[in-house]
């Protein structure tokens, strides 16, 4: 048989299911996540901080194998009676779709203006850690491994007097030392009592309407990174922010985070959505330091030159040649972006050609490539929703975004063939993504503003075959972030990283899930750890869940 011909009946094995097969319910209610997140006012914003709204993470805090649900929350300006403020939640899955809120005995009620969350392994204890932004002061969470969690930030040296506003975040091992580091992004130098509000004399205005000032005229945030210094018994992070150069690009209003070796170079780097400026692309020199390469690369404005304001940010590689591309999701009235990398350090602006180039009625913010059709090629699911109440034209609510991912060549918007998961109008904020009910397709978890959050269950994608990967490092970093997995599968290979952070100032499943069309099995599975070490697994059915150890090979499969 021919080659062309092989290829061809490979390529419609994997693209085996119609895509108006698969939608997504929200089963938010049935699954119990009634509570309210709060973020500002709902009739009007008078200040930027009543905008952003907040992140969610799928995180499985107990190592039952069923992913749990962490949920930030905010505030308002005018405060709430005493013991009535809104706390963060943390809901562990019973099983059955059913979530328990279990915020109190986990010691993670919390109350303020809650932002994001990322997640990592940090002390290498085998339980997975959590670090949640604020405007205020950030907390790190060790988890304890008995069901719940303590407040460390003073004790590993991350408490501070400076109130900051952080955003996004993410755990990495930027050094490469076997220890989880964290950045952190940072927003704006709010100042309550300095800042115009609509109704003041020479307020600012958007389309000739009177709204909340800024980013633009406000002094942006710095962004840091803490290296883990920490010994057994004793927990230390160190600021190295200036000494790393994370610090070089200045005052940005940087608000996502999306770590990825985008350079294949066996270092991780990082991608900074930056709202109103030029968006950042950190890349890591080997030595402890990172260079701001966005501009050189072609990933810090539009492709006509353009300051945008990024909101969210994702990675994938969406075109199948083993690079990992990005995706960032920006302002009303402009595109979101595709970037697709070319190996050589740089990146192309494919947003036109890639079927995105008309999408501008949204606001975009969570964005995450999901493979939700399990056909082996990453799709684009993003979250969409105004900043102003007053919004008319566009609205406060809008609908989600799904992109179908035909074959690398183009996305076909989808969105209205989906299910009401996904045309459903909410004002949406943070975007996860990951299978809570291990069926075998992705499902979502979505944060929505002044309103309880969404959860998408994902309904048809398992009928096409998948790979589920959990890594578990040793001389790398417990959570194994940073490790890149290469699945060979019916003639095609895929290729994604275990990360932290992502998204809109939230997390997914550690996991990587893999779609494999129709193929029987995994022909081949090659890891790249971040210790450096290479391992090979062949063979692998399909339609299963698989831990793979650091040197120890395939563990469990389930």
């Amino acid at each position: 048989m021919r080659p062309a011909l092989l290829a061809t009946l490979a390529l419609l094995a994997l693209m085996a299911q119609a895509p108006d097969a698969v939608r997504y319910v929200d089963v938010a209610l049935d699954a119990g996540l009634r509570d309210i997140f709060y973020c500002g006012g709902e009739r009007t914003k008078n200040y930027i901080i009543e905008t952003l709204g907040s992140g969610v993470a799928f995180i499985d805090y107990d190592n039952d194998g069923n992913l749990d649900i962490f949920a930030v929350n905010g505030s308002r300006l005018e405060g709430f009676p005493k013991g009535q403020e809104p706390t963060n939640h943390l809901y562990r899955n019973e099983g059955h779709g059913v979530f328990k809120d279990v915020t109190r005995e986990a010691g993670l009620l919390r109350s303020g203006w809650g932002q994001g969350v990322c997640a990592g392994d940090f002390d290498n204890d085998g339980f997975t850690d959590l670090f949640v932004t604020y405007w205020g002061q950030d907390v790190l969470y060790r988890n304890t491994g008995k069901g719940s969690f303590e407040d460390v930030t003073e004790a590993a040296g991350l408490a501070g007097k400076e109130v900051r506003w952080g955003t996004g975040c993410a755990f990495v091992d930027y050094n490469r030392d076997g220890k989880l580091d964290l950045f952190v992004a940072n927003y704006v130098q709010f100042d309550q009592k300095n800042t115009p509000t609509p109704n003041m004399p020479g307020a600012c205005q958007w389309k000739n309407m009177p709204v909340m000032c800024g980013p633009r005229g406000l002094k942006g945030g710095v962004n840091r990174l803490w290296r883990n210094d920490s010994t057994p018994g004793h927990l230390k992070f160190t600021d190295v922010s200036e000494a790393s150069k994370v610090t070089a690009p200045g005052e940005r209003y940087s608000l996502s985070v999306t770590t990825l070796d985008y350079d294949h170079d066996g270092w991780p780097d990082l991608y900074a959505a930056v709202d109103s400026q030029a968006s950042i692309l950190y890349h890591n020199n080997h030595d402890g330091t990172f260079t701001d390469t966005g501009v050189e690369a072609g990933v810090a404005y539009s492709e006509d030159g353009r300051e945008q304001a990024g909101m969210g940010t994702s990675a994938a590689d969406y075109d199948g040649d083993g690079l990992l591309d990005l995706a960032k999701t920006n302002f009303i009235d402009d595109t979101p972006n595709v970037y697709r990398n070319n190996g050589d350090g740089s990146f192309t602006e494919m947003t036109g050609p890639a079927g995105l180039g008309s999408v501008t009625r949204f606001l975009g913010w969570g964005v995450a490539f999901v493979d939700y059709d399990n056909d082996g090629w990453p799709d684009l699911f993003l979250v969409n929703g105004h900043v102003y109440p007053e919004a008319k034209d566009a609205g406060f609510k809008q609908r989600r975004l799904l992109f179908r991912n035909r074959a690398g060549r183009r996305f076909e918007d989808v969105s209205l063939t989906s299910g009401e998961g996904v045309s459903a109008e909410w004002s949406g904020r943070g975007l996860a993504a990951g299978d809570y009910d291990n069926d075998g397709d992705v499902d979502l978890l979505i944060m929505n503003m002044n309103d309880r959050p969404s959860l998408l269950r994902n309904e048809g994608g398992n009928r096409n075959r998948f790979l589920n990967v959990r890594l578990v490092g040793t001389k790398s970093n417990r959570s194994a972030i940073g490790a890149r997995v290469k699945v060979t599968a019916a003639g095609r290979t895929q290729v994604n990283e275990v990360r932290s952070g992502s998204s809109f100032m939230s997390q997914s499943d550690l996991r990587l899930h893999f779609g494999l069309g129709q193929a029987p099995a995994v022909d081949r599975l090659e890891i790249e750890w971040p210790s450096g070490a290479r391992e090979t697994v062949t063979g692998v059915a399909a339609n299963a869940f698989i831990t793979i150890v650091e040197g120890k090979g395939l563990s469990r499969r389930k």
